[in-house]
């Protein structure tokens, strides 16, 4: 099965970067929820997620990828939700997020070139200008669209994660059958 049969057309740059990822970072805000935060009358906030977003984090890292997040916000809910698609690396109220991927990096002792990167808007500038497959979701600002190597058809919230690791698997030759379970 090719990417191109269930999305959009692939260009052999972003097929040939796609095929050098060892790890994806999302942002969440705008990229995993769409962006909108609802706040109650007692302070208590809620998004959304996707199972199908959840699905394909939980599909990658079982084919051996690694998952991370990288948010400047900072929320119980997106650490319930991150730990319970077993994401291992949660970065969170990172106002630079910068510092975050250098750190992510020398850890995990990976190339720029061995990194994509989610992003919508532009607190995720920096890391996506050095990440080799930079990914913009298909609502993101255009100066996030303008600096990526593919921009998802589905918008931030609403399967544009999943849509990017189904890339990854299918440029990786990994089955997108089988190795998830929805969450």
């Amino acid at each position: 099965m090719q990417f191109a049969d269930l999305y959009q057309p692939l260009s052999d740059d972003a097929r040939s970067r796609a095929q050098k990822v060892k790890l994806l970072i999302c942002d969440i805000d705008g990229v995993f929820s769409d962006g909108r935060i609802y706040l109650g009358n007692h302070g208590e906030e809620l998004k959304a997620f996707n199972t199908k977003d959840g699905f394909g984090i939980k599909a990658l890292i079982n084919s051996g990828f690694e998952v991370a997040v990288i948010t400047g916000r900072h929320s119980q809910i997106v650490q319930q939700r991150m730990t319970s698609l077993t994401v291992a690396h949660i970065y969170q109220g990172q106002e630079n997020k910068l510092q975050a991927y250098q750190q992510l990096k020398n850890k995990l002792q990976l190339t720029d070139e061995q990194i994509a990167y989610i992003g919508d808007d532009g607190p995720d500038m920096p890391v996506m200008e050095l990440v080799g497959f930079a990914v913009a979701v298909n609502d993101a600002h255009p100066l996030i669209k303008r600096i990526s190597h593919y921009t998802t058809m589905l918008p931030g919230g609403f399967g544009a994660v999943r849509e990017l690791t189904d890339l990854l698997m299918l440029e990786n030759g990994k089955s997108l059958t089988s190795e998830g379970t929805s969450s």
